[in-house]
């Protein structure tokens, strides 16, 4: 330990005896094994903590890296869709039809009301 030998540590703990005495030594020896247990207890911590931080780290670039995996993969299909023989394919109707209308319904469709009268379906308003 510290390149030093049992001869050594005898004597430190000799003089140690000497000039604490015999009441003191034994309070001092537990005070500082307990400094020496919760000295190991922090560093371990604080390991385990990097280790965390590690792998939460390679998680986020696992996760960024799926994610650019996905945007690359939807844009090439996204210009593969969009070839001069699909785009012969769809109408210039249904290139121009707003979205909304897909999920809504046609505007002029008739809809049946509590009554049983057919009315027109009003399309979204334009205010909000």
């Amino acid at each position: 330990m510290f390149g030093m030998g049992m001869p050594e540590i005898i004597l430190i703990l000799a003089i140690a005896l000497i000039v604490l005495g015999p009441k003191k030594l034994p309070e001092i020896a537990k005070a500082l094994g307990r400094g020496i247990a919760e000295f190991k207890k922090a560093t371990q911590d604080f390991k385990e903590n990097l280790d965390v931080d590690n792998d939460l780290k390679e998680a986020r670039d696992t996760i960024k890296d799926i994610k650019g995996d996905i945007r690359q993969t939807i844009q090439k299909s996204m210009t593969e869709d969009i070839t001069p023989e699909n785009k012969d394919a769809a109408s210039e109707e249904d290139l121009e039809r707003p979205l909304e209308q897909d999920v809504k319904g046609s505007p002029q469709e008739p809809v049946k009301d509590d009554s049983g009268q057919e009315t027109k379906q009003k399309g979204p308003s334009k205010d909000g």
